[in-house]
Order: C-alpha cells, then sequence, then structure tokens
C-alpha cells in the first residue's frame, strides 16, 4: 500500500466539487491527490466511495482500450481526521500544454446562443461540425465510446467541464485529453449496508439498471436515460460506439480488477461485480441484440 502522506507537494491547484485535492510529486510524477468528500448528514449526499469510484471507474475506461487518466490508491494521515483512503491521478499536462475542457471549445462558437455548459444533446453533438479546432469525427467518436463505457459504469455526472483537450501552446494545437473524473460512477453513495440491502432486492437491482443513474446529459430538457436512449438505437453514432466499444468489454478482466481493489470489502466486491455486470447484459448486450436484428430485418427486405 502506497503511503502518500510524507511525499513532496506542489503550488497546483485543482479546481471542482466532492472532496478536496492537492498535488504531490511521486516517484518523480506529478499527481492530483483526490480526498472523499467529509461526512454529510444526508446520507443520500454521501459520496464515501468516490475515491473507489474513480480508480475503477478509470480502470474500466483503461481495460476497454479508451485512454484514461492513471490512477492509484493509497492512504493519506490528515492532522484533524486520521487516516483517509485517497486516490491518485496523474497530472497528464505539463509545461505549455494545458488541460482545456469542451466546454471552452463550445464557447468558440461565435454566432453561437448557446452556453458552454449547456448539456442539451442537440448544441453539444453541432459543436462537433461547427467547431474548427479538431477533425469532427474525432470529437463525436471519443463522445460516444464515453457516453457507452459511461452508461456501463453509471456516471451520472459526465458533462461539458470533465472531458476535454490538451493544449499545446507553442504548436497552438488540441489533442484528446485522456479521460478523467469517474468518482461519480459506481455508486459512490453506497455504502456497505446499502449494497447489502441492493444484492438482496432483484427490485433495488433493477431500478439501477432501468432508471438510475441517469446521464448528465438532456435531450429536449430531460435528463437521458441510458437503458431507454441506446436500447431506442436512435441514434446511429451511439449505435456505431456500441458495436465498437462492446467486443472490447471484458467482464473476467473487469473482474479482475474489482478483486484486486485495495480496501474494498467482499461485499463490495460482489456489489460492483453484480451491478456491472447486470447493466452489460440488459442495457449494452440487449441493445446490440435489438441492434443485430434490426439490421437482419433490413438486409432480409432488400
Amino acid at each position: 500500500m502506497i503511503d502518500f502522506t510524507g511525499l513532496p507537494k506542489k503550488n497546483k491547484s485543482y479546481a471542482g466539487a466532492n472532496g478536496s485535492k492537492i498535488s504531490i510529486v511521486y516517484e518523480g510524477e506529478q499527481y492530483m491527490l483526490k480526498f472523499p468528500p467529509h461526512p454529510s448528514k444526508n446520507e443520500k449526499m454521501s459520496y464515501s466511495n468516490s475515491c473507489i469510484s474513480e480508480y475503477l471507474g478509470c480502470k474500466i475506461f483503461e481495460s476497454v482500450g479508451i485512454p484514461v487518466q492513471d490512477t492509484m490508491l493509497g492512504t493519506y494521515m490528515t492532522e484533524k481526521s486520521g487516516e483517509k483512503v485517497v486516490v491518485a491521478c496523474k497530472d497528464f499536462t505539463s509545461v505549455g500544454i494545458v488541460l482545456q475542457d469542451f466546454a471552452s471549445l463550445k464557447n468558440q462558437i461565435i454566432d453561437s446562443e448557446r452556453n458552454g455548459y449547456g448539456t442539451e444533446l442537440g448544441d453539444i453533438v453541432s459543436v462537433f461540425t461547427e467547431q474548427t479546432a479538431m477533425e469532427p469525427e474525432e470529437l463525436s467518436r471519443r463522445f460516444w465510446d464515453m457516453f457507452i463505457v459511461d452508461a456501463l459504469i453509471g456516471n451520472w455526472d459526465r458533462h461539458n467541464g470533465n472531458w476535454g483537450f490538451l493544449y499545446d501552446v507553442q504548436k497552438d494545437s488540441l489533442t484528446l485529453a485522456p479521460v478523467f473524473d469517474c468518482g461519480s460512477s459506481l455508486f459512490p453513495q453506497a455504502d456497505e449496508r446499502m449494497m447489502g440491502n441492493i444484492l438482496t432486492d432483484e427490485r433495488e437491482i433493477h431500478y439501477r439498471i432501468f432508471n438510475i443513474p441517469q446521464s448528465a446529459i438532456q435531450k429536449n430538457g430531460r435528463k437521458i436515460n441510458y437503458y431507454e436512449f441506446i436500447s431506442s438505437l436512435e441514434n446511429e453514432d451511439c449505435n456505431k460506439a456500441l458495436r465498437r466499444i462492446l467486443p472490447s468489454v471484458d467482464m473476467k478482466r473487469i473482474a479482475e480488477i474489482i478483486n484486486e481493489t485495495p480496501f474494498i470489502s467482499d461485499l463490495q466486491k460482489e456489489f460492483y461485480n453484480k451491478m456491472l455486470a447486470a447493466r452489460k447484459e440488459r442495457i449494452l448486450d440487449y441493445s446490440i441484440k435489438r441492434l443485430h436484428k434490426r439490421e437482419k430485418g433490413r438486409s432480409m427486405e432488400q
């Protein structure tokens, strides 16, 4: 286990909610160290597992071949509240290489009345073709690939401020940044008591597949339901991403990642394995079967 307590600190600061963040140096590399949020009196607003969610979510992205930030779990001894389980996220910026979020690119559309942080799907996808800084297909592909994996891991907070680009100051060029900020995936609000209750009640499992979590992206002013949207097959770019990503979702490898994760109990491992397998089967597998059936029907009509 890595103890990050005595490592050198940097003055770089990081924005965002849900927990404190500091910059440290580990083995010559700079990392953002994310702490779990302070306990909340409102259990429904507690994110005690957000560091575990960050770690596992990123590892699952990595397992399907999507570039993602490097993450490590460890401990940090605080003065007031003792030892904490923390996640270290490798800082992928450097001198002259700056992280810019998608919202900033959205703001470059001069004649647009849309807000950079607005999450209406139609507004987001229109930016792909209206902007001139990157190939539209590259942007679209990353967005929809993330959407499929976020559906698998139940990420309810992927918005325009937590995906984006690396801007090279010298070359005046943009490249896609690794995926980051997965702390709102894998039910970070669930403590062990809640996990145990869910595992023994099929209705609770179904609710967390077909109803929640929803995407932060909206369609016609309503948050997108992952199951309904993907299985509707209504968006061809989403269908293409489903075809690309699903063959790379290796549940055996994902189970190995979960079972080798430190600091979590056997119950937590069972919960993560169960929920991920169920979401894959009932959202992604179900949708690809519907897609294949539709394609077969169309080919028979020709």
